[in-house]
């Protein structure tokens, strides 16, 4: 069970390493803003259209780039998310064999 319990443990960090390198973007505004993450929510790009950085309000700038951000967060999430739940099977398939089933 032990050994079972640090192989869960070792493809989760794998997953954790390997989240770093996936990338999801986002944009918005037909890509005036864009948005760059991992799949560990690193923010790793940010691009503005300079044209749209001149004409836009300050509040509607500030909405975009909320929405934006909030956008590509949702995406690493979803990515994390199924990569994790593949070590939570294989964890919880290997924990259905200690009472012998």
């Amino acid at each position: 069970m032990f050994d079972k319990l640090l192989q869960a443990q070792q493809k989760a960090e794998e997953i954790k390493k390997r989240l770093d390198l996936i990338s999801v973007s986002s944009e918005v505004e037909g890509g005036k803003i864009r948005i760059t993450s991992t799949a560990n929510k690193h923010i790793s790009a940010v691009s503005i259209d300079p044209e749209f950085l001149r004409s836009a309000d300050h509040e509607e700038f500030e909405e975009l780039l909320a929405a934006a951000v909030n956008k590509v967060l949702a995406q690493a999430d979803n990515v994390s998310q199924t990569e994790m739940q593949a070590v939570t099977r294989d964890m919880m398939g290997g924990l259905g064999n200690l009472f012998g089933k």
